[in-house]
């Protein structure tokens, strides 16, 4: 059965995306979704996802059904003998999950072994089809079994934003045009927000931090400005130098140790963001907030805001400076369409 011939059907079309992680490309994936339900309303969207991220995909309105996983945890249990068992029967429990619908379209969003694994593992319909990635686009991974498991594999230009990456997979997968805006899905349009900026100073990699000094004067000016701050953290490590910057701010909140869900609720309502390179400061992308992104080499081009004057980038190595940082600001501040 051709994909025409799917889409043609009274049935609503079943699609499963398998991207896994991490929450910076979970973030990136939200717009594929959202352009699908667009091209195609009466669509079964259905997710599987690392459980950690599983909440952020759950608030995107196109996601009819997430399927949580644990494949980095079970990778390390998996032959340990006093978790072997409980590690067997969550996995059992997954694959029953996964396999409960049989999916018209399967697209492994990711192009690794371990998605390839979970499109393969995946239920298809009669006359159904697995997609995959067809070559390694520039900065981002890619593993050969990606290619061996899809039915179809497409095409992507190298030099790809994250975003358009899986936005073209999958208009070229089904057949439309990606649209000219992109939407997230979040529907925050409505929230009330405070006049408080969320400084995302944690990240993943030391290579990525802006120092702490810079911090405290980005801080200060922002009081000055009429503005509170607020410090959100995932980690010890992260905690401390946000009580660090606390002393060193007076009135700064350090906000408590919270959930994805929880957190991206509070990020909402704020009247802006200001971070490095981190899945929280793209969530403040997602959330089509005032948002500075600072990035001490430029892989601005694959990974940060792009489309909105109230959406910036600032690159410079070693290290951009605060008065660059703040001119970005002042300009996503006043931008049209600012929050503010």
């Amino acid at each position: 059965m051709s994909l025409s011939t799917l889409l043609d059907r009274q049935a609503p079309l079943k699609v499963l995306i398998v991207k896994l992680s991490s929450l910076g490309d979970v973030v990136h994936t939200l717009p594929a979704a959202m352009d699908m339900q667009a091209a195609f309303p009466n669509a079964q969207i259905d997710w599987v996802v690392e459980r950690g991220f599983a909440p952020l995909a759950a608030r995107c309105t196109a996601v009819h059904r997430v399927i949580p996983c644990e494949l980095r945890r079970w990778r390390k249990a998996f032959f340990k003998t006093d978790t072997r068992a409980q590690t067997r029967a969550e996995w059992r429990a997954f694959k029953a999950d996964l396999q409960q619908e049989a999916y018209d379209v399967i697209l492994d969003l990711q192009g690794l072994t371990k998605s390839a694994w979970v499109a393969w593992l995946a239920r298809k319909a009669k006359g159904g089809k697995r997609y995959a990635l067809a070559n390694r686009t520039d900065g981002s991974g890619y593993e050969r079994p990606t290619r061996w498991v899809a039915d179809v594999v497409v095409p992507i230009t190298p030099h790809s934003h994250a975003v358009a990456r899986g936005r073209v997979l999958c208009a070229k997968a089904l057949g439309y045009e990606v649209p000219a805006h992109v939407n997230y899905g979040l529907g925050q349009a409505a929230v009330q927000h405070k006049p408080l900026v969320a400084l995302v100073h944690g990240t993943s990699r030391a290579d990525k931090e802006w120092p702490l000094a810079n911090w405290v004067d980005l801080g200060e000016r922002l009081k000055q400005q009429g503005f509170d701050v607020a410090l959100p953290h995932g980690n010890d490590a992260e905690r401390l130098r946000s009580e660090a910057l606390a002393d060193l701010l007076p009135g700064a909140v350090v906000w408590p140790r919270l959930s994805l869900d929880a957190l991206t609720t509070e990020m909402a309502q704020c009247a802006g963001v200001i971070g490095v390179d981190s899945g929280l400061s793209h969530i403040a992308v997602a959330l089509d907030l005032p948002h500075v992104q600072i990035y001490n080499f430029d892989t601005a081009w694959r990974t940060g805001p792009e489309g909105l004057a109230r959406q910036r980038s600032v690159v410079h190595a070693p290290t951009p400076t605060v008065d660059a940082v703040w001119d970005a600001w002042q300009s996503c501040l006043h931008a049209e369409g600012s929050t503010e």
